[in-house]
């Protein structure tokens, strides 16, 4: 594994790392780029899954994973901006550098970051080759997002506004690895018992300003150029409602799109990092089938 930087911005580098397998080859490597989830607020570029890295390094791809600037220090455009520049550098100075095929690539994303990865379907010119969300979500002002939410209302301890930003900073202490401090959580939890996650990510009220988030809505923005895409989501998900994979399955299907839809029974939120469901025959089929389906599409 190598890191590199491929954006600096005033206060912090945003790298990237680099896993290639250990036997060398002439022919360009085919790409994916793994972007982690945490809400856009937690999370870390290095929490990939060793078994997943491996089951696409035995694929033949080369795997990159990538930081990006976390909330509610830096808002959703800016967010989105880091992963297209991210892309942008492993189609240029990254292909040149680490012997990758810059027309060849898939993006793969878990909870938010199987948002981020959806959003690229639309936003990445070109367009990623495939795209694999596991648990992901297609828009961002539904109810489930923009009111209080009762299963956090109720399983959790409830947080003040002071607690929820205990280990949050201003837009001028950009963060990447939201790892460090995990009372970020607590925002977390705060936001979605308030209802405020869009407002205090997106930087707008999902209410009187919805058309502001059209443009960072993958449902919203399905088009017949839209790419092959494979959704996975456990129906037992506390977290990210299943019926977000079920409503972009329908966009995808009304736009003739090449997709997949993988339903977990019974499979809550994290299915596949979860030690009780991780390595369920079901979760080990469904992974198989994301190979499949990226060496079929890539």
């Amino acid at each position: 594994m190598q890191t590199r930087t491929y954006k600096t911005t005033p206060t912090l580098d945003l790298q990237l790392d680099i896993h290639e397998a250990d036997e060398p080859t002439t022919t360009p490597k085919p790409v994916i780029v793994w972007i982690h989830g945490g809400a856009l607020i937690m999370g870390t570029r290095t929490r990939i899954s060793p078994t997943h890295l491996n089951g696409y390094l035995n694929a033949g791809f080369a795997v990159i994973s990538i930081d990006y600037r976390l909330a509610p220090e830096t808002k959703l455009p800016a967010i989105v901006e880091d992963v297209e520049d991210a892309i942008d550098w492993i189609r240029t100075t990254g292909a040149s550098e680490f012997n990758l095929d810059p027309a060849r690539l898939a993006v793969i994303g878990h909870s938010a970051g199987g948002y981020l990865t959806l959003l690229t379907g639309h936003r990445i010119d070109p367009a990623p080759n495939a795209l694999v969300a596991y648990y992901g979500y297609g828009n961002l002002v539904g109810d489930w997002y923009s009111q209080p939410d009762p299963f956090y209302s109720t399983e959790y301890d409830l947080f003040t506004k002071e607690q929820a930003h205990a280990a949050v900073g201003n837009g001028d202490q950009e963060v990447t690895d939201g790892s460090k401090d995990p009372r970020r959580r607590d925002f977390y939890l705060w936001c979605r018992q308030n209802g405020y996650w869009p407002e205090k990510v997106g930087g707008h009220n999902p209410i009187t300003e919805s058309d502001l988030f059209t443009p960072y809505s993958p449902e919203e923005n399905v088009t017949k150029n839209y790419p092959p895409t494979l959704l996975i989501h456990g129906n037992n998900d506390t977290d990210v409602p299943y019926e977000q994979s079920v409503l972009m399955t329908s966009k995808l299907k009304a736009a003739n799109i090449q997709h997949g839809f993988i339903t977990i029974e019974n499979g809550p939120h994290g299915f596949d990092n979860n030690p009780e469901s991780a390595n369920t025959p079901q979760v080990i089929v469904a992974f198989e089938k994301v190979i499949e389906f990226l060496i079929a599409n890539v």
